[in-house]
């Protein structure tokens, strides 16, 4: 018997430090300075400790092409535009994801100090990343945190032939006093289109109404599904557009109408998103609202469970005991991304950090 962790099969196990390093070593040979490149590593790390495998350190060798080809700006001048105590606008210049979003959520909580409320838009970001690491960020200041990102069309849309809206994410943390925080974190997609890509390669059909064609015809078959359909059909559709006017048009950057036209510029890579930070402090005595939220948190936990249930759980509690267990175990790495990540150490001339399995 041992107490040494086994990892699955085909997967390797890296201490959740030494791979947060290793990450940021690769992202600073790719061309982001070290505070950027830490920045960045951490989200990452962030998503893999919670199990978010999809936008965990498998991103690393994405980001790396990014940076490569100038998709993503290594070194971007970013601006703050403000003419509200309470509103400000970043303009990106086509940093990674990453380090916008991090330093909007840093500006919304410095902001919402002083106004209650505070909203922060992102203009020409590049892949925003998890976007539950950003609110959980302003969570732990002891404020509400809300995100919406739009992108590029790569979703049907109700009664639309072929991609018409995003795959746009909406994500809210609420702290607790006791309890991990509340952290809802979705997008308007059935499915992710890394799920297809899986799928495919294991040649395991889809669910239902989960995806389509090119031509938007719902398919289960992985090898002729090219999009994700919309989480409850127009509902998530219909999010998406909304998503789209609070971020993009909201911050003089739209996507959807670019993309759509005949100006090949509107097919180029982009991403715009929304950070709210709400200070409960502003609406009453911000210690009664964490009790409350415990009590309301724990009210949920005590109700019975139904037949065959696990138990009884509320968004992101599950994900934060993943994390939890996998920050003392190490984080499992697919063989397939560590062959990638050490292949480019290789090429940068990193040491890689030792692993089990």
């Amino acid at each position: 018997m041992t107490d040494t962790p086994t990892p699955k099969p085909g997967k390797v196990l890296v201490p959740a430090e030494e791979l947060r390093g290793f990450a940021a070593a690769l992202l600073e040979k790719g061309g982001l300075g070290p505070e950027h490149a830490r920045t960045t590593a951490d989200v990452f790390v962030w998503a893999a400790l919670r199990g978010v495998d999809s936008h965990g350190t498998a991103r690393v060798p994405a980001y790396l092409e990014l940076l490569s080809k100038g998709v993503a700006n290594a070194r971007p001048e970013i601006t703050v535009e403000s003419s509200t105590p309470a509103v400000a606008v970043l303009d990106a210049d086509r940093a990674p994801g990453p380090v916008a979003l991090t330093a909007a959520a840093e500006e919304a909580v410095t902001r919402a100090r002083a106004s209650g409320v505070a909203a922060v838009g992102v203009r020409r970001t590049v892949h925003t990343g998890a976007i539950g690491y950003y609110v959980s960020k302003i969570a732990e200041q002891g404020l509400i945190g809300i995100a919406f990102v739009a992108g590029m069309p790569n979703m049907g849309y109700t009664g639309v032939k072929g991609p018409a809206v995003a795959t746009s994410p909406l994500a809210v943390a609420v702290p607790a006093r006791s309890h991990a925080p509340l952290l809802l974190d979705m997008a308007t997609a059935t499915i992710a289109l890394g799920r297809i890509r899986q799928a495919r390669a294991s040649g395991t059909p889809l669910p239902e109404g989960a995806a389509a064609t090119g031509d938007g015809t719902p398919t289960t078959d992985p090898d002729k599904a090219v999009m994700p359909l919309p989480l409850g059909g127009a509902k998530g559709s219909g999010m998406s557009l909304a998503f789209e006017l609070l971020t993009s048009v909201l911050v003089g950057a739209p996507i959807f109408a670019a993309f759509h036209s005949d100006d090949p510029e509107g097919r180029k890579h982009r991403q715009n998103a929304l950070l709210v930070a709400i200070d409960p402090a502003a609406f009453g005595d911000a210690d009664e609202f964490t009790a409350a939220v415990d009590a309301t948190l724990g009210t949920l936990k005590a109700l019975a469970p139904a037949d065959g249930a696990q138990g009884v759980f509320y968004p992101g509690e599950r994900s934060a005991s993943v994390a939890a267990r996998r920050a003392g175990e190490g984080v499992p790495v697919a063989a397939k991304v560590w062959r990638e990540l050490t292949e480019s150490a290789a090429g940068f001339g990193i040491t890689v950090p030792e692993v089990q399995g």
